[in-house]
């Protein structure tokens, strides 16, 4: 299902265009009608045109208008109803096809239940369905994960395409952000002992198909408020067009002459008057926008954070993996004064051990390079590495080159946590020590301190790449009045080398849970909305808080909850891409309804005219483009209602392609294109339809 393995569902796939016409005649129902008010009134006006229709046939003297040109205005205005139906069903099948795709992947299978905890012990082979969320499974090479969890034990080769798409599979292992398994996944190598997260039901899988389930699709804030306007336009065109049969009436009797205009000219005008076209498109435009954010694998869990992501204007990122390429190497080593280099590599290799971030990984992997001994010493106590104290270490019985007797602490991490770790034990950073810091810094490296008790050993730079081309795309945000801002937990002068290098708005060094929360209060508390990824529990209270939310599919159990989007694809830059589909489809909603509203237009110059001429001659005058006859004008212009709404249907599903301009230009390109166009097209189109039906001899 990722952009490179997956297939893209055609609009005219005959998988989706049959169940959708189907679709479009069960939608029919009054219980289904009465929830678009717009096109509800379209309903009662097929159902009352219809009534005089039957009327006409029966009583053909009663009529005031032929009763095939009748009948024939009944049938476009259903059509209208219909088309509607259709383009809401068509986006709809679509998500059913993605909920579909994701339900075939959902498997009953055994799993080995452990009766204790723990790679060894005894186990009993049960069905996935029968397990219950803290149960613990062994997973083998070969055996499918049952239900999602946590890895508590072992490492091992996961084959996660069935979610995500991608062949190439993933490390998956206790301890660190990279522990959660997701159910339906398989095990390629070696062995897992997972404990069971959810019940059956809650699976992320299970989760993944409700929030795909167009059903489930709770209407957005500006949706409704749109919403609330179409139907303040229905109601006072509704107002109007009532009001033209007493005038008319009035009319014919004080001038003496013409006719008393017809109750099927009255429906024809306050249909084609109503914003039919947006009304029609307004739910597809919604549930599309929810399927294109899960072509991008991006799980959105309702509306609200789609239509959220396009209203963004601070952008929280993670410097690391995001910014940069996230795989920041240990690369030298700077010794304190009085420290030989083999002292250092030694109490960073021990420092390290407990550490299962690649940057600890990567000082024990430089370590063995440089042909240290990379065995751990006999009764060792470990600290791992936490976001809280940003520092990993040990605690040994004795000093690690046999010099000191009695416990040694050693530890490793952030200079100012090291700092503070060794001013507690009466210590003291060198000077030399500090300006090795700031000089790795301001290069846009990243400088860990090790400290072996009260005393600095010295310095370990970690490097890191900004990604290329990722200062374009601030800038491409910094126009659409985005505030871009990069979360790291760097020292102050390394966040800043990286933050000008990549071009972004602020940056928040040394940064802890609790900072980036309070960071996400104040935007918000200053009216901002607030976007962020995040992938580890410790980022779970900043997802909770942020309007939006993008959890990676390869994190904790725990930020997935949090957060209101799943990156199947766990790409922390998805972020920007999520913001562009957001901004999408405001743009798609904004530009149709400019032109519905605008297209009105042309319709008013077409019937007007048409049922007032015979009593108002001049109003002959307003017959601009000239059509045939009163009958040929209300009969094209309602045809042409009823099939503007199918030609926008692949704009309303693919959406108007995103531009990284501002609320002004984007105002000034949205009149040009979809204003002007919605003025001109009626009157193309209407002229078309009137010669063709004059041709044709039809009316």
């Amino acid at each position: 299902m990722s952009k490179h393995a997956k297939t893209t569902i055609s609009l005219l796939d005959p998988a989706l265009v049959k169940p959708a016409l189907w679709a479009s005649v069960a939608k029919l129902s009054p219980s289904v009608q009465w929830r678009n008010p717009v096109m509800f009134v379209v309903y009662i006006g097929s159902i009352m045109t219809t009534a005089l229709w039957a009327h006409s046939l029966r009583y053909p003297g009663d009529s005031a208008m032929p009763s095939a040109f009748v009948g024939a205005v009944a049938l476009w205005l259903w059509f209208t109803v219909l088309f509607a139906n259709f383009a809401e069903a068509l986006a709809e099948g679509r998500s059913k096809a993605q909920a579909a795709s994701l339900r075939s992947m959902r498997k009953d299978s055994w799993a080995k239940k452990l009766h204790e905890p723990v790679h060894g012990a005894a186990f009993t082979p049960v069905r996935s369905l029968e397990l219950r969320k803290g149960d613990v499974v062994l997973v083998e090479a070969g055996d499918f994960i049952p239900l999602d969890g946590e890895v508590i034990e072992g490492v091992a080769s996961v084959d996660e395409s069935a979610i995500t798409g991608e062949s190439a599979p993933v490390v998956r292992e206790s301890g660190g952000d990279f522990s959660a398994v997701t159910g339906g996944t398989r095990v390629l190598s070696d062995w897992l002992v997972v404990r069971i997260a959810v019940n059956p039901g809650e699976s992320f899988l299970d989760r993944m198909i409700g929030m795909v389930e167009n059903a489930k699709r709770q209407k957005t804030p500006n949706e409704i408020a749109l919403n609330i306007l179409l139907v303040a336009l229905t109601i006072v065109f509704l107002i109007v067009t009532v009001t033209l049969l007493p005038f008319s009436i009035f009319s014919v009797e004080a001038a003496g002459a013409g006719t008393v205009v017809s109750l099927t000219a009255l429906v024809a005008l306050l249909v084609c008057l109503i914003p039919t076209t947006i009304g029609g498109l307004l739910s597809a435009v919604g549930v599309a926008g929810m399927s294109r954010m899960m072509q991008a694998n991006v799980i959105a869990t309702s509306g609200r954070a789609v239509e959220a992501a396009g209203d963004i204007d601070v952008l929280l990122l993670d410097k690391t993996g995001t910014i940069t390429h996230g795989n920041r190497q240990a690369s030298a080593w700077f010794p304190a004064p009085g420290v030989s280099q083999g002292r250092l590599v030694r109490a960073a290799l021990l420092a390290s051990l407990p550490d299962e971030t690649p940057e600890g990984r990567s000082i024990v992997e430089l370590a063995r390079l440089g042909g240290s001994d990379t065995s751990p010493v006999a009764n060792m106590q470990f600290h791992p590495f936490t976001a809280q104290t940003r520092m990993s270490g040990v605690d040994l019985p004795s000093g690690p080159d046999t010099q000191e007797a009695g416990p040694v602490l050693l530890r490793k991490g952030a200079v100012d946590a090291v700092r503070k770790h060794v001013e507690q034990l009466r210590g003291v950073m060198p000077a030399e020590v500090l300006r090795a810091a700031d000089d790795i810094a301001r290069r846009g490296s990243t400088p860990l301190a090790v400290a072996q008790g009260a005393r600095v050993m010295g310095i370990v730079e970690l490097k890191d790449i900004v990604k290329s081309g990722i200062s374009e795309r601030f800038a491409h945000l910094r126009r659409m009045g985005i505030k871009t801002v990069m979360i790291t937990g760097d020292n102050q002068l390394t966040a800043a080398a990286i933050a000008a290098e990549a071009g972004v708005d602020d940056f928040l060094a040394e940064a802890t849970p609790e900072d980036k929360l309070a960071l996400i209060r104040k935007y918000q508390a200053d009216g901002r909305l607030v976007a962020m990824t995040g992938d580890g529990t410790n980022d779970a209270p900043a997802l909770a808080q942020a309007d939006v939310a993008v959890a990676m599919g390869s994190g904790t159990q725990a930020a997935k909850e949090a957060g209101n989007m799943v990156d199947l694809d766990s790409n922390p830059t998805k972020l920007l891409e999520v913001v562009e589909t957001g901004k999408a489809l405001l743009m798609t909603r904004g530009s149709l309804t400019t032109f519905s509203i605008a297209n009105d237009v042309a319709k008013y110059f077409a019937i007007i005219p048409a049922i007032f001429a015979a009593t108002y001659p001049q109003l002959s005058a307003l017959n601009v483009i000239q059509l045939a006859s009163p009958s040929s004008a209300i009969l094209s212009a309602v045809i042409f209602n009823a099939l503007i709404i199918i030609a926008l249907i692949p704009l309303a599903l693919k959406g108007v392609r995103y531009r990284p301009v501002g609320a002004a230009a984007l105002l000034r390109r949205n009149l040009a294109i979809y204003g002007l166009g919605g003025l001109v097209v009626p009157f193309v189109g209407i002229k078309i339809i009137d010669w063709l039906l004059t041709a044709a001899g039809l009316v």
